[in-house]
Formats: C-alpha cells, structure tokens, sequence
C-alpha cells in the first residue's frame, strides 16, 4: 500500500500552528555528536523521516541512541565502525556528514555517495576540496568516498561557492584537525550558525558563523553537550504561504522572524499582510497576489527551498512572474505537476515565466522531491476540488505531521492509504 495526500482546497486556513526544529541543522548537528568523548542531549529534534534514517546509521556505526519527543540522547563511546552500508546512506543527502565525523574519529572514512531528492546535480567536489585541504588524502571508489589521514592540520580551506554542504563537512573536519583553519567563501545559512553553536558548546572554538569567514581552532577530544536546535526556516516559510495563498490569517509560532526576511519581503511585494514579533509572524491575505520575480540565492538572499512553494503561490498572481533559479537546476520540474492543475508556465534553461491564472483546479498529481511536495501541497489548499498527492514519502522526509497541523489550522486533508495497482 502507498500513501497519498487528498485536500479538498479552497478552504481558508486560520489559527496558531507551531514550527518544529530544523532539519537542516539537525541532520548536521547529529553526526557532529559522534566527536564527543560524552553522550550529548539534544532537543527540538524533528521527527521525520530523515532523522530516522540518521538513527538507524548511528546504531549501526555503534553509537547508543534514545529518541522520544522530538528530544535525542546520543553516547558515541561505542562507535566502532567507519564504513555505514550503501543502503542507508543512499537514503538521505546528509548522510556525507558522517565522512568527516568518522574520519576524526577513526582517521579513515568510507561512506558510500549520497542520495536524497533528485533536485539536480549536487558534487561533492567542494567537500574533497576542503577535506585535503586540512591534510586528507580523499578518493571516490565505486561510489564511495574514502578519506583518510594519519594526521590532520589546520589550514586555509578556500570554496569555489558558498555551499552549505562543503561548509559544514568543512566545519566537521576543521574541529579534529591541530591548529587553526579559516574557511573562506562559507556559507551563511542559520543552520551553519546553528550547527557552529553546537560545536562551540561541545568546546570547539569557533568564529565567524554567519559571514563569508569562520575560523575554527581544533583539536578533540570534544565533550557531549547539551543543545537545542533552531526552528526550522524552511518549515515557517512553507506555512507562511500556505496561510497566504488560502487568504488566511494564521500566527506561525516559535519562530526566528529574521530568519525569513527575504520571504516576508517578497510577500509583502505581493500584497500580503506580514506582522512579527519575537518568536512569531502573523500572516494575513485577502487572496490577490500581485506578480513578483524572484532569483533564489544564499543567505541572506531568497532560499532555494521555499521557490517551489512560493512558485504555486504565483500561478494564481495578477500578472507574470520571474523565477530564476541558481542553486539547482532540476528545481523546475514540479511545474509539470501543476500544469495538470492548470498552472500557465514554462521554463527557459533556470527561469520559469509563470503567467497568472484565476484558479487552479484539483488533480492527481505526484510529489517529485521535498520541497515540490510542500509545493503541490500548497496547489492543492487554493485550488478548486479535490487534489490527490502522491510521493507522501518525500513530503515526510522534511516536515513533521504536516498534515496534522494543516489540519490544525483548517484544511482538509487526510493521508489516505491506496493499493499499488
């Protein structure tokens, strides 16, 4: 049996909804526990998919784990395995965080390429850079990335692009090698800032989270520590244009409204009522959207990760819309998925030219990666009838109970079970 998504749309979304911890920092906060010479506690741990797949790889590296209300307990000292099997880590990107965790361990890693959504091409080459740069000598056999160093030194890690990827395996790397290591051209993301934070109450010294510069003081052995993670960026995004898109008022709590600066921005563009305080934003519409064009970009530009949601937002905005594309090339492919719902667009090499409608029809119609899932999902709230989404497994990768608190705030949606054939 499979499972499927069916929302019947149009119906406005209303209330308080609360965001989970983030997955970007967790699956990197997570690996980065093994460095201790402790157990470490750690909180706001979505439960999703993503997160079971990195405890069943903790367990079969060795490592004690518990994991109850979103709060994980994790002792390393049992690690005794450098080398996780193809068919765990084949099923999340994140699983090449555990290279350069294992290779301070143990000096020797083989962790097999990564998998997750199929969004574009996604090289490693920046990781292998920054790697050899500290002293490694890395190579990819029979896709597997193997690294090892009897010794590893500090040093001047320079990136090609600011990738959140390279950064942080270059982070993980940095903290077990002797000396200090500047990494230049980082990327800025809150979850390096976050996963910088774990690493510093782990007792790393580490500077610069945040800007194009970090500087990282090494050495282990490193303590457990107890943490909790940041809410998640992308998550808050995602329920700030649903709430908009079905002409809501819907206060998103326990949130870090600076996070989503370049989002409010663009809403706001749209026409849409965008109010914060601390910890929450308020999202008001009355359901006309003005046009926008839209390039996504590093932080603290627009994030790659909310352009399909906002994309199913603009096939119902007044006028054509701009979406280009930077970070990965296959991005585009969901709007297939919502031209069978009536969307008018079409793209050109990284930019899709989306033409308004006045409404959206429901459909069967397939989640192609997380962040399309999120999308469809929000292309089926506004539009006309009953949408049925297959693919719920990648929507569950990155959002936890989604569709309860959709539910929570109005929709209907139910997660149906349907036969194969």
């Amino acid at each position: 049996m499979k499972e499927k998504l069916r929302i019947n749309g149009g119906v406005r979304l209303e209330g308080e909804v609360t965001v989970s911890g983030g997955k970007n920092a967790a699956v990197a906060i997570i690996p980065a526990a093994l460095l201790a010479d402790s157990p470490s506690t750690i909180e706001n741990i979505p439960d999703i998919n993503d997160v079971h797949v990195i405890i069943e790889m903790l367990r079969w590296l060795g490592a004690q784990v518990e994991f109850r209300e979103n709060t994980m307990w994790i002792d390393p000292r049992t690690v005794d395995k450098y080398n996780p099997p193809y068919e765990l880590a084949s099923r999340m990107r994140a699983s090449y965080y555990f290279a350069p965790v294992l290779l301070g361990v143990f000096r020797r890693a083989e962790v097999p390429l990564p998998g997750g959504c199929d969004i574009g091409a996604r090289p490693i080459d920046q990781t292998v850079k920054g790697m050899c740069a500290l002293g490694a000598k890395v190579e990819t056999l029979g896709g597997v990335l193997v690294a090892q160093a009897d010794e590893l030194i500090g040093g001047d890690i320079y990136l090609d692009m600011p990738s959140v990827g390279a950064t942080v395996n270059s982070m993980l790397t940095a903290v077990s090698a002797s000396g200090t290591t500047c990494i230049h051209n980082a990327a800025k993301e809150p979850h390096i800032v976050d996963l910088a934070n774990f690493l510093s109450s782990m007792g790393a010294v580490v500077k610069g989270a945040g800007t194009d510069v970090i500087r990282i003081r090494g050495g282990r052995p490193l303590h457990g520590a107890n943490y909790t993670v940041v809410p998640d960026q992308i998550e808050t995004g995602t329920l700030m244009i649903a709430a908009a898109a079905t002409a809501g008022d819907v206060v998103i709590s326990g949130v870090i409204p600076t996070h989503m600066e370049a989002l409010s921005a663009k809403l706001l563009e749209m026409g849409v009522n965008v109010q914060s305080e601390d910890d929450w934003i308020r999202v008001r519409s009355n359901g006309h959207f003005r046009a926008v064009n839209v390039k996504t970009q590093g932080y603290p530009g627009f994030p790659t990760d909310l352009q399909q949601p906002l994309s199913a937002l603009l096939t119902v905005a007044n006028g054509t819309s701009i979406v280009t594309e930077t970070i990965f090339e296959s991005r585009f492919r969901f709007l297939d998925e919502l031209r069978k719902m009536g969307a008018n667009v079409r793209v050109i090499e990284s930019t899709a030219i989306i033409n308004g409608v006045e409404r959206l029809v429901g459909a069967r119609v397939n989640a192609t990666d997380l962040r399309a899932g999120a999308a469809m999902v929000i292309a089926a709230l506004m539009a006309e009838g009953t949408t049925e989404i297959g693919g719920v497994g990648y929507i569950l990768r990155g959002y936890e109970r989604f569709d309860e608190k959709l539910r929570g705030i109005g929709a209907s949606v139910e997660k149906i079970r349907v036969s194969e054939n």
